[in-house]
């Protein structure tokens, strides 16, 4: 079994920690000028002069911060894989410069402009960051024989290229350690470009991470990483060029490394908040905070440094109680009492707080009014949303209604350049109550295809939609012109003028927009309708991740491809023996589903299954034919054509689907 197949199967098992941030193909009708972006409009350019008045005042706190401590880059700008493609380019925001282009909203050219500083920081005596070399940053501790390192980033070669900048300007070190701080990919997936599983295993380098770390990077994303995936190529802009009409970061980061995503298994593993490691010399304490902005999750309180690493949970920007890519919905309320714990129980001790992301604050008043003030926001986001909705307003009009407090939005650090208060509002209302919003003409509408036809007809045809979308777009109504032109669109995805004019309505919204991940959303929807939706190259990940998906998850996974009705031989079971992990699973193909079961091989199966696990993943996710993998040493005893009948009654691994048109 070849290598490469495999990592397709770990790219489309792991989908949204993968072609997420894959590149998009260039697309030859791009060339063509009624297909580029358009100018900011006057209803744009009036709503970014009432913006930059809004903004709180400047004192240069943020431009100090993100710059402090500089201690260089590297010569290179542009990180390369081993076959020498670029996946990485330092340079690609230096054009961020100056005032802000009109569009652009002009709080998030702040706030690129400040993320945008990369190289090598000091943070204190014995700390030190590599910041810009991906959306996350990397943490270094200086311990008695080595370098601790906290998040590796997200890919192989950046972090290699982070490492190599840190021995250039502070001398060589070996990695006696390195802490995931949390079950994201762009916090682990780098481990392999700064150690190796020799010396994990010889105890050269230990690896440390929060409870459950492994069975929550393995799962979160399993059964609906296609979907996680396709959603998260909007999100991100993987499609858009960083420019002042395309890709302005994410808000707490830039782009996201195009490289090799790489997992080693953790050594040793924090339980609880208040447990504490000497590790290569440097006494630390954690904070578990899992469940706000992961399910495993930790902080760092660097005792001697009296500096307090908040992973995730306190950044630059409010975050996101459920990201548009999608995800279970986070637990606001118990992201803010963390905030709260972590107040009480560092913020008297500490003197600066770093993250994974953005900049450090430094001085003990910085930190405390920082963990105070988020606390505040996220909390006041909950229990506002709260009332609202015991009071009966839905997810959309609380979103409407619910405005951050001056108080709050004053705080640079507070503001939505990633999660919003339209977003979260409603990601909270989903938490408590979910999508229905107690209406019954919301129970069981039409879906967007037949919704639109309906309306359109109702509106009094195509011509007239359009016409009252024109008057929406010149009166700078954006809102109300995407939805009008949406039901367009779906009644008559052909429909030419009605695509390219929702693209522009898209197109000055994503201008207009604080929030850099809906800014890519909003833009990525207008290149679609004009250009068409072209798949995303697929990225290469290591068998790292696949390897890690426990058995029954990946089996439970296969059962949501099983389609009953293809199945030939329904009411047969198979049991397969996975010889190198020493597994047997029985599944049971019946009538209407797919059962299986680890551990429990069925009585009377109609074949026996025996391979290592990489050809039963070629065999039940690849689809590779049997006969020809059994050429390549799987073996079959009893009915062959009862595994091809399984075999064919699985769908194919999803890939790309249409989002702003049927």
């Amino acid at each position: 079994m070849n290598r490469p197949a495999l990592r397709l199967t770990a790219v489309a098992l792991l989908m949204s920690s993968t072609a997420a941030f894959a590149q998009t193909p260039a697309n030859p009708a791009a060339s063509d000028p009624a297909l580029q972006p358009k100018p900011a409009s006057a209803a744009t350019l009036a709503a970014q002069q009432a913006a930059k008045a809004s903004l709180p005042a400047e004192d240069g706190r943020d431009a100090d911060f993100a710059t402090r401590g500089h201690l260089g880059s590297l010569k290179d700008p542009v990180i390369r894989n081993a076959k020498g493609q670029a996946v990485w380019n330092l340079a690609a925001y230096d054009w961020v410069e100056g005032p802000p282009p009109a569009t652009v909203n002009p709080s998030l050219w702040r706030e690129v402009g400040n993320l945008r500083r990369q190289g090598l920081f000091q943070v204190t005596d014995g700390v030190w960051q590599v910041r810009g070399f991906d959306v996350s940053n990397m943490t270094i501790i200086r311990g008695a024989t080595g370098w601790i390192v906290v998040d590796p980033l997200t890919t192989r070669e950046t972090a290699a290229a982070a490492l190599q900048l840190v021995n250039e300007k502070l001398g060589q070190r070996p990695v006696s350690a390195v802490i995931y701080s949390h079950s994201h990919a762009d916090h682990f997936g780098g481990v392999r470009g700064i150690t190796s599983d020799a010396d994990v295993r010889a105890g050269k380098t230990a690896i440390i991470a929060p409870a459950k770390f492994m069975e929550e990077t393995a799962s979160e994303n399993v059964m609906a990483g296609a979907a996680m995936g396709r959603r998260a190529t909007y999100q991100f802009g993987t499609s858009l060029k960083p420019g002042p009409q395309g890709q302005m970061g994410s808000g707490i980061g830039m782009g996201t490394s195009a490289g090799e995503i790489t997992l080693i298994t953790p050594t040793d593993t924090i339980e609880r908040t208040g447990e504490t490691r000497t590790v290569d010399g440097v006494a630390m304490e954690f904070q578990i905070v899992s469940g706000s902005e992961a399910p495993s999750e930790l902080n760092v309180y660097l005792i001697p440094q009296k500096t307090l690493l908040s992973a995730e949970m306190s950044t630059c920007s409010l975050h996101n109680i459920l990201t548009p890519r999608g995800a279970k919905v986070r637990d606001t309320h118990a992201w803010a009492d963390y905030l709260d714990e972590a107040l009480r129980l560092y913020g008297q001790r500490s003197d600066i707080v770093i993250s994974s992301h953005c900049w450090p604050r430094f001085g003990q008043s910085e930190v405390t009014s920082m963990l105070a003030s988020q606390r505040d926001n996220y909390r006041y986001l909950h229990d506002q949303t709260v009332r609202l909705m015991n009071q009966g307003e839905t997810q959309t009009e609380i979103a409407e209604r619910l405005q951050q407090p001056a108080e709050l939005s004053q705080q640079w650090f507070n503001r939505g350049y990633y999660g919003t208060y339209s977003h979260n509002s409603k990601a909270v209302y989903q938490w408590y109550l979910g999508w229905y919003d107690g209406n019954p003409a919301n129970l069981n509408p039409w879906p967007p295809q037949e919704r639109g036809k309906r309306y359109v007809a109702a509106m009094g045809g195509a011509k007239k939609v359009l016409a009252t979308a024109h008057k929406a777009i010149d009166a700078g109504d954006y809102r109300w012109a995407s939805d009008l032109l949406n039901q367009l669109v779906f009644a008559d995805p052909a429909n030419k003028q009605a695509r390219a004019l929702l693209a522009d309505s898209y197109e000055q919204q994503g201008y207009q927009a604080e929030s850099g991940i809906w800014r890519n959303q909003f833009l990525s929807a207008a290149r679609e309708l004009r250009q068409g939706y072209i798949p995303a190259e697929v990225r290469t990940q290591s068998n790292d991740m696949i390897a890690a998906v426990p058995t029954q998850l990946l089996m439970d996974s296969m059962a949501t491809r099983y389609d009953p009705a293809k199945n030939a031989r329904a009411g047969q079971s198979i049991n397969l023996v996975i010889s190198d992990r020493k597994e047997t699973v029985g599944l049971d193909a019946g009538n209407t589903v797919l059962i299986a079961r680890v551990g429990q091989p069925s009585v009377n199966p109609a074949a026996t299954v025996t391979a290592p696990r990489q050809l039963m993943l070629a065999l039940l996710f690849l689809k590779i034919p049997v006969a020809q993998l059994q050429a390549m040493g799987l073996k079959v005893e009893g009915d062959a054509a009862a595994v091809s009948a399984v075999q064919a009654a699985l769908d194919p691994i999803p890939g790309g689907f249409n989002i702003v048109e049927p």
